[in-house]
């Protein structure tokens, strides 16, 4: 087919969601939609729904809802402000030839939404990038299930290629580590925390090929059988920013934040990683959150400020968050190598 006769190609940016303001009710409605997807509490419909709606979503509101205020600013949720922002700037690196489109899995932008967009362009095909590095059924995996339900109600489906990681990207994994060095450069860190959010251990066993995960070393190499495994690709990422960093394995450690309810999550938790660290005479510590690549209320917050005030309390005396990567310049040129390669 000559280029004269191409169309565009559209592409759909989505990450997770956030309330559309920080008000109890807004929150109220988000977390409802969120928890209730089937990927993310992965439990009997019933149970979840009393669950969420008669215990999870009427208590945890109002206490988000103080911490959704602590984040949001002028613009609104950083998580909206700075996907749209990677939007804009991703459009203009690729240029006429493509139509970029953000949505948001929970609340809005919709997905449903930015695929109108880009039917309404006429794009000859769709390329559908998750903002998640590391695949996750309850991420990734629920991204792709929701364009997949919305666009078999349509007449004509276009070709849609799913870009389902990118956790050993070159482009990512450099981008991510130049915001590390720039704290490098001044100040020296005793340790390098990896944070990524957690993920209960079933989940990661339900994905296992062929019984292939057992929790531990056959994470150490990222290959075939567990490209889709969660645990591997946080510490395939790792590694590869290690490299990057200049670090040694004894000079960091990977950590998983953010868990809920009861069953055993993916381990060791952060939050009790860095109350030992002090103890060793690690008193200064860089801390990532690879898993997230615009900051939110898991890295602003959870990582930034209370992990911080927990590091601390236990004599610790500096923290310091690496910021997400938003939409720094070096962050859209990997975004759209990405592109181009599919």
């Amino acid at each position: 087919m000559s280029k004269r006769n191409m169309g565009k190609i559209g592409v759909l940016l989505v990450n997770l969601g956030t309330p559309d303001t920080p008000e109890t009710p807004d929150v109220r409605k988000y977390l409802r939609e969120f928890l209730l997807d089937k990927r993310v509490i992965d439990i009997n419909p019933v149970g979840r729904y009393f669950l969420i709606n008669g215990i999870i979503a009427p208590f945890r509101a109002p206490k988000s809802a103080k911490v959704y205020k602590e984040l949001w600013t002028e613009r609104g949720s950083p998580l909206l402000f700075h996907g749209l922002d990677l939007k804009e700037k991703l459009q203009v690196a690729l240029g006429d030839n493509y139509h970029v489109a953000f949505g948001m899995r929970y609340q809005s932008p919709s997905i449903k939404s930015a695929l109108e967009e880009l039917r309404d362009k006429s794009v000859d095909r769709i390329i559908v990038l998750p903002l998640f590095p590391q695949y996750a059924s309850a991420s990734t995996g629920s991204v792709q299930d929701k364009v997949m339900e919305i666009v078999k109600d349509w007449w004509v489906i276009p070709s849609i290629n799913f870009i389902s990681s990118f956790c050993d990207d070159p482009g990512f994994i450099k981008a991510f580590a130049e915001l590390g060095k720039q704290h490098m450069a001044k100040d020296n860190y005793d340790h390098v925390i990896f944070s990524y959010h957690g993920l209960p251990e079933r989940q990661v066993l339900k994905g296992s090929d062929k019984g292939y995960c057992k929790l531990g070393s056959c994470c150490n190499s990222y290959n075939k059988r567990n490209k889709y495994c969660y645990r591997a690709a946080c510490f395939a990422t790792s590694r590869l920013l290690a490299e990057q960093l200049g670090l040694s394995e004894d000079q960091y450690t990977v950590t998983f934040q953010s868990r809920l309810l009861k069953d055993p999550w993916l381990q060791p938790y952060t939050d009790e990683v860095l109350k030992m660290l002090p103890a060793k005479g690690i008193k200064k510590v860089l801390a990532y959150s690879p898993a997230f690549v615009a900051d939110c209320l898991e890295t602003t917050v959870e990582v930034g400020s209370e992990f911080k005030e927990m590091f601390e309390h236990a004599g610790g005396e500096k923290w310091q968050l690496v910021e997400s990567l938003n939409s720094e310049q070096i962050w859209v040129d990997a975004v759209k190598d990405m592109i181009l390669q599919h």
